[in-house]
């Protein structure tokens, strides 16, 4: 696979701090806590907003046509996150739609042929299952059943059956985001391969000081740093999405009605009072996951095992027998 790159963007960059690394993706795989641990390292910076989405932009463009997004659209805004970065430091984002989408790669290339690009891989049946749970949390889904929500990918492919606050409803393709060798093909083919460093979940869960030192190798700093170990986002449920909707509308609608019901909140409520409020709130609607689904779990690995074999094969890895392909009947 070749990428084509407009070589003639790297000449046009404005005077600026390019970002020197890229934590790519996947969702649900530990890049919040990567990106936590490794902002605290101080020979590192990254901007306090995660996940810019600037280099994928068939994503940020649906986003927008939805008006859910406050990412910088320019590539001054772009690089004006990073101006604050000492000369010393390593430079980085983390966005984990860059793994999915078709253009980050080339873009990335472009702007930064010297980046270091790093992603996060995660067994296929556990990722779909925790990405739907996320979609449910974050109101971008409203399917509560993962078997309905994947057999939906080809209406939502078509722009049908979508959830109304989905902002990036590519990202609901649930079964696009793990062709995990066609997604690294994308960076291999405009990156060489001492610039990618690809992680498996299942290591960084069962020791991130380690994984996250790793890193700190590959970036070339300071890896005797102390680690400050960050927990990677729970995997929790949505109790009542209709609850959880309206409550939503409240908070992040701008209607006049809407407005004018927060103005009261605010005025008639002290604020220590409404943070309380809203945390009770989240209790009511957010609790522990229920236990998968053991029949779609086993289909869907079934399903990724051709994929599962062709990325251990790639990274020169028995992915088949940790993730428990081997003993699928």
């Amino acid at each position: 696979m070749t990428v084509s790159i407009d070589r003639s963007r790297i000449e046009a960059l404005p005077k600026g701090r390019v970002p020197d690394f890229f934590i790519v993706g996947q969702f649900k795989s530990g890049t919040t806590a990567l990106y936590e641990m490794l902002k605290s390292h101080p020979q590192i910076f990254m901007p306090e907003l995660k996940e810019l989405w600037f280099h994928s932009p068939e994503l940020r463009a649906q986003a927008l046509a939805r008006g859910s997004t406050t990412r910088p659209t320019t590539l001054d805004g772009y690089l004006s996150l990073f101006e604050a970065a000492r000369p010393e430091q390593r430079a980085g984002e983390a966005t984990p739609s860059y793994l999915i989408s078709h253009e980050a790669a080339g873009r990335i290339a472009a702007l930064q042929p010297d980046a270091r690009i790093i992603a996060i891989l995660r067994e296929p049946a556990s990722f779909l299952r925790s990405f739907h749970l996320q979609n449910l949390q974050n109101h971008s889904e409203t399917e509560k059943d993962l078997r309905k929500a994947i057999e939906l990918v080809e209406e939502r492919r078509e722009g049908r059956s979508l959830p109304p606050h989905a902002g990036r409803p590519q990202e609901l393709l649930y079964t696009d985001h793990v062709h995990y060798v066609e997604q690294l093909q994308r960076y291999r083919a405009v990156f060489a391969p001492e610039q990618i460093l690809v992680l498996i979940y299942d290591d960084f869960r069962d020791d991130n000081e380690a994984t996250v030192r790793r890193v700190l190798r590959f970036l070339e700093v300071d890896d005797t740093q102390p680690v400050a170990v960050t927990e990677a986002n729970p995997t929790v449920r949505v109790r009542s999405p209709r609850t959880s909707d309206f409550v939503r509308s409240l908070y992040m609608g701008s209607g006049p009605a809407t407005r004018a019901i927060k103005r009261a909140i605010k005025t008639l409520t002290p604020r220590a009072l409404r943070r309380e409020a809203l945390a009770v709130e989240r209790r009511l609607q957010w609790g522990a996951p229920r236990p998968p689904d053991e029949q779609l779990m086993l289909e869907l690995r079934r399903r990724f095992k051709g994929e599962v074999v062709a990325l251990g094969e790639h990274l020169d890895r028995d992915l088949v027998g940790l993730w428990g392909y081997d003993r699928l009947d």
